[in-house]
């Protein structure tokens, strides 16, 4: 470890700056300005060096940017719409599940829409939510509960609350494509009064 941190020194700004500065004292000395101080000379001027050179700063994090989310997000989604495809539901949580899909489809399909989602950080996570964690949750539940219910009639049918799950999440899709179209028609009117402002410029 203090082997690391030691070459990490002498390849630091810091030392190559002081380096630098230090050979710069001993030219000074050959060509006899230094005089009998030449070590004092040599060393204040790689300390000087190496205070005013700039501090080394750690490399920052790789992190997938948005679109490359995106494209896992859509490869997920694509492994969602085949479990839910093996998955018997009744006919109305069924189609509110196509419609709830067709709207998650829509705003993953690659071109402009994707783009404008990208620059959404907080769209992007609710879409990952839903796919990754509350679909698939809900209708997991929904299987397990109703095979309970087999064994134990007269509770409440877990086809309701799975309709009502998919409902909230349409609607949080939907919300989220409204923002969205909002986002593009704010777009809009900001080039509009730039033109006009330019206009008016001239």
């Amino acid at each position: 470890m203090a082997t690391n941190r030691f070459i990490g020194y002498l390849e630091s700004r810091k030392n190559l700056t002081g380096s630098a500065c230090g050979i710069a004292g001993l030219a000074l000395t050959f060509a006899g300005l230094a005089g009998t101080y030449w070590p004092v000379v040599v060393a204040g001027l790689y300390g000087a060096g190496a205070l005013i050179a700039p501090p080394d700063r750690p490399s920052l994090p790789d992190f997938p940017d948005p679109s490359a989310q995106l494209e896992e997000l859509r490869a997920d989604f694509a492994t969602l719409r085949a479990y839910l495809d093996g998955v018997d539901l009744p006919p109305a949580a069924a189609g509110r599940l196509t419609e709830l899909t067709e709207v998650l489809a829509a705003l993953l399909d690659p071109g402009w829409v994707a783009q404008v989602l990208a620059r959404d950080p907080d769209g992007v996570h609710t879409l990952s939510r839903a796919v990754r964690q509350d679909i698939p949750e809900a209708v997991d539940t929904y299987v397990r509960t109703r095979w309970w219910t087999r064994l134990a009639p007269g509770a409440e049918p877990p086809e309701r609350h799975l309709e009502r799950q998919l409902t909230l999440l349409h609607q949080e899709a939907d919300h989220l494509a409204a923002a969205l179209r909002e986002t593009e028609s704010r777009r809009q009117e900001s080039h509009t009064r730039y033109l006009e402002d330019r206009g008016h410029s001239h």
